[in-house]
């Protein structure tokens, strides 16, 4: 079962090539142009203006180096290096420093694994993870990038979204299994979502994988969303309601802490 396994930590990988110091601008750009969009090899030529050949032989070094990745179906997107480098620069400490310890309790509260997300283009990033004790538990590392058109943390990111743009985003969402919400049912699911602060998947991104998420707000926008995950078998659709309510205190602990978030 996807994101559902008994883990072992295991060490980092070994280095990776580096790129030379001239075409680091041009790296810099084609990062540039997949977060705003450009996911195709043709998309990314396009947007950078680049030649083929130098746009691919970027793109490979990029991939070795794992500031990008590359989905099938779905084509180029941020790399989980470039994720934890991110967020190793920036540190965050108004997000996942004062987080943390309500991630930490949640998890602890309800048996479950807990995650923090953030958007970043089109998707939501996971920047913090604590796993569940439980053998069979859900793991989400952070760093990893999950469509925002499916499972609750993405559809709690979509909710506080304006009007037209969650509209736009419920009409070109994607099955992907056959529980995922699309279209009209996924926009009247994110307007009951709005309205009750809170909301949950039960196998809508992966088979057998449930989730319960609430926004993180700093005014009328949604600066993070905190969520848990676990099997089905324990976060099915009724079980979801009853975590509920601790999910949505460690939102507003979270924003307790935070005070107003910077923009």
């Amino acid at each position: 079962m996807r994101n559902m396994t008994v883990a072992r930590r295991t060490g980092s990988r070994g280095g990776a090539p580096a790129i030379e110091t001239g075409t680091l601008a041009r790296a810099v750009t084609i990062l540039e142009a997949v977060d705003r969009g450009a996911r195709t090899y043709t998309d990314v030529v396009r947007a950078t203006g680049f030649a083929r050949t130098t746009t691919h032989r970027l793109i490979k070094h990029l991939l070795e180096l794992e500031l990008l990745s590359y989905r099938g179906g779905f084509g180029f997107e941020l790399g989980p290096r470039f994720v934890r480098l991110g967020v190793g620069a920036t540190r965050r400490p108004s997000l996942m420093e004062l987080a943390r310890p309500s991630i930490e309790r949640l998890a602890t509260l309800t048996g479950e694994s807990a995650q923090l997300y953030v958007i970043s283009g089109r998707h939501r990033l996971c920047v913090d993870s604590v796993e569940s004790g439980e053998e069979l538990r859900t793991i989400v590392p952070v760093g990893s990038t999950l469509p925002i058109t499916a499972g609750s943390a993405g559809k709690a990111f979509m909710a506080w979204l304006p009007e037209p743009d969650r509209g736009a985003l419920a009409r070109k969402a994607k099955r992907l299994t056959e529980q995922t919400p699309v279209g009209d049912a996924l926009e009247r699911e994110l307007v009951s979502i709005r309205r009750r602060g809170w909301s949950s998947s039960s196998g809508e991104r992966t088979a057998g994988v449930g989730s319960v998420s609430a926004p993180i707000l700093d005014g009328d926008q949604v600066a993070a969303v905190v969520s848990i995950s676990g099997p089905t078998s324990r976060l099915g659709r009724v079980s979801a309601k009853r975590h509920a309510r601790a999910v949505v205190a460690a939102a507003h602990e979270i924003e307790r802490a935070l005070g107003v978030f910077p923009s």
